[in-house]
């Protein structure tokens, strides 16, 4: 869990882990230079249960995930457990983890494999207001090079996807958000990705959110808006990057996409048109892909 300034809501969240109907877990919790009272939430909660609270990077929610990740992966030294991801401000169903197992608990132990799901959209006091937005196209590389649908907050990894990412992490460098960087490593990899349209956490949606939901007309508009304005190329050109340190880690039609990604992104028109659609790219809104073709366009990919 990376925790920044979570206190206002912090306790909830750490009692919906408390009422798993899965009881086997442990909590390491990053806390980035909190100025609330998370720390003093932590160690309370610590008193109970098995928290383990670190000091943060103090370079923003991704890299504390990231951070993290590295942390785990040098402690357990390559025999990590089962590894989840949790949000300070969501609340978790009281079947999150058991779901989430049992979905994974029938894949060979060697193949990594991700968890993830649909959840309730909240408002500030938790209260239930919709499902986030559906995936109606399968999960892949082709999706995950130009789109982020795993949500974070609802991620669950085998041992076996826990010892690739803890690995790849090592070696990542920046990334854009860490739950598109998973994505991306796990897809490029050939995990097994599972995607449960049953939610499994209240999504809280707060002024602090550092990400909020993608699924009203206006929030999808501004998010296409990204795409062509040019932020959208440069976190492409910080997830190719960071991809291409994990290279070794991707099965080799992927390392070969990525290539072709990249180069096709350099290319001049019509060529660079041409390369987008020999890649087969795609993202799950037929709006959405359409501007992903005009970003290509425009040099905006």
């Amino acid at each position: 869990m990376a925790v920044y300034n979570g206190g206002a809501h912090l306790a909830e969240q750490l009692d919906s882990l408390a009422a798993q109907t899965h009881g086997n877990w442990r909590l390491v919790a990053s806390d980035d230079g909190s100025a609330d009272n998370s720390r003093s939430v932590l160690d309370a909660f610590a008193a109970d249960h098995d928290v383990e609270t670190v000091d943060g990077p103090r370079a923003g929610a991704s890299e504390n995930f990231m951070s993290l990740l590295r942390r785990v992966g040098a402690a357990s030294d390559g025999d990590q457990g089962w590894l989840a991801f949790a949000d300070q401000d969501d609340i978790w169903l009281e079947d999150k983890l058991a779901r989430s197992v049992a979905a994974l608990a029938g894949i060979d132990p060697d193949t990594p494999a991700l968890f993830c799901s649909r959840s309730w959209i909240a408002d500030a006091d938790a209260k239930p207001l919709r499902p986030s937005p559906p995936r109606p196209r399968p999960l892949g590389f082709r999706n995950a090079l130009v789109q982020n649908v795993v949500a974070g907050n609802t991620i669950v990894v085998t041992p076996a996807a826990a010892r690739l990412l803890c690995a790849a992490a090592a070696e990542a460098g920046p990334v854009v958000i860490h739950d598109w960087w998973v994505y991306q490593v796990m897809s490029g990899a050939g995990a097994v990705l599972i995607h449960d349209d049953t939610p499994t956490l209240h999504y809280r949606q707060h002024g602090a959110n550092e990400i909020g939901a993608n699924d009203s007309a206006r929030e999808r508009a501004r998010r296409i808006g990204m795409i062509l304005n040019g932020r959208y190329r440069a976190w492409n050109e910080i997830n190719i990057a960071a991809l291409r340190r994990s290279s070794a880690r991707l099965l080799p039609e992927n390392r070969e996409r990525l290539e072709r990604f990249a180069e096709m992104r350099r290319a001049a028109l019509p060529l660079r048109l041409w390369k987008l659609g020999r890649l087969h790219l795609y993202r799950q809104s037929t709006m959405s892909t359409v501007a992903l073709w005009v970003a290509a366009l425009l040099r905006r990919l």
